[in-house]
């Protein structure tokens, strides 16, 4: 969201914001807001540093302070869901990271179409669609995450995606005006929704089918014990690495180059599927972006493949790897 904050004094005009931007949401969040958070345990990797001020927004009201404030004082912001698809480096985040509270959880059958906010999580979503008899979910079965972020990165699986249900996304702006987009205004593409970097995504509605509840039950059955078979979900991770090339999958890749179980720290590439890295303890943000390195350059070797991470980086961390030019 908003850029970096003046530098003439260093770090010390920084904090001096970052304590302003506090104290001014303390007034409108009260204990919804807090210094230092460790993000580590907010994320499905369980790594990563402090976020300088973390703030719960339950209510457009204070989704509204959130943005006046990061808008006021310069302040990076970042919106967090579940935190299922992303890495927070070490020395964590010195801006605002916001995760949407109470009135974004609300969820409503209509018919065939589901309206929901942007924190409802996918697995309830996909719970819901299966009791109403509704069709068109059973691919997110086992996704984690929140609605929210599924449609950032139009999440999927089985070769459908959250965008190909989608009827609307309304979405709340950096000038703090609530817009709705219609389907024929959304840009889907694998795994990147095309929203505006400045806009908040706060609700959705998904237009689905009527189906047979029994032959979705099974199709349920079917797709999530085969996500329990092939991944590694007794560690924590935080979903597939990186995205699949146009013709081999990347696991197959990495697999291939050799990189199964190769570690750094207590960062290792899953010997169940070689597209996770799992912590197996004590993993540090750094441990897991220099194997996440390690393998783009062994796969890059191997192949001529650059492969692209499909996980989001919060904070700070060294390039991860430059693609060479072609002569």
């Amino acid at each position: 969201m908003a850029g970096e904050g003046a530098t003439i004094e260093g770090l010390h005009v920084g904090t001096h914001y970052l304590n302003r931007a506090y104290f001014s949401l303390q007034q409108a969040l009260g204990d919804n807001v807090v210094k230092n958070k460790i993000l580590a345990k907010e994320t499905s990797i369980r790594a990563g540093g402090p976020a300088a001020i973390f703030a719960v927004a339950d209510s457009f009201d204070q989704l509204r302070a959130v943005l006046y404030s990061a808008n006021e004082w310069g302040l990076p912001l970042f919106v967090i869901g579940k935190g299922s698809n992303l890495l927070v480096s070490d020395a964590g985040f010195q801006g605002i990271v916001v995760r949407l509270g109470k009135d974004f959880m609300l969820k409503r059958v209509d018919g065939n179409k589901i309206q929901a906010g942007a924190a409802v999580s996918l697995p309830l979503l996909v719970q819901t669609a299966s009791k109403q008899g509704l069709d068109g979910m059973t691919f997110a079965v086992g996704i984690p995450g929140s609605l929210g972020g599924a449609l950032a990165m139009n999440a999927g699986a089985h070769e459908h995606c959250i965008g190909d249900v989608v009827s609307s996304v309304m979405v709340f702006s950096k000038s703090c005006e609530l817009k709705v987009l219609e389907a024929r205004d959304l840009c889907f593409v694998y795994r990147n929704g095309n929203f505006d970097k400045d806009d908040i995504i706060v609700e959705a509605t998904l237009a689905l089918t009527p189906g047979e509840p029994e032959m979705i039950k099974r199709q349920l059955e079917e797709w999530f014990g085969k996500r329990k078979s092939n991944q590694p979900l007794q560690f924590p991770n935080a979903g597939s690495v990186f995205k699949n090339p146009k013709r081999t999958p990347a696991g197959l890749l990495i697999e291939k180059a050799g990189c199964k179980g190769m570690r750094s720290g207590d960062a290792e590439v899953s010997e169940k599927h070689a597209n996770f890295i799992v912590n197996r303890g004590s993993a540090r943000a750094s441990d897991i972006h220099s194997l996440i390195k390690a393998v783009q350059i062994r796969v890059f070797e191997h192949t001529g493949i650059y492969l692209e991470p499909e996980i989001e980086f919060l904070g700070e961390f060294a390039e991860i790897l430059i693609v060479p030019r072609k002569s």
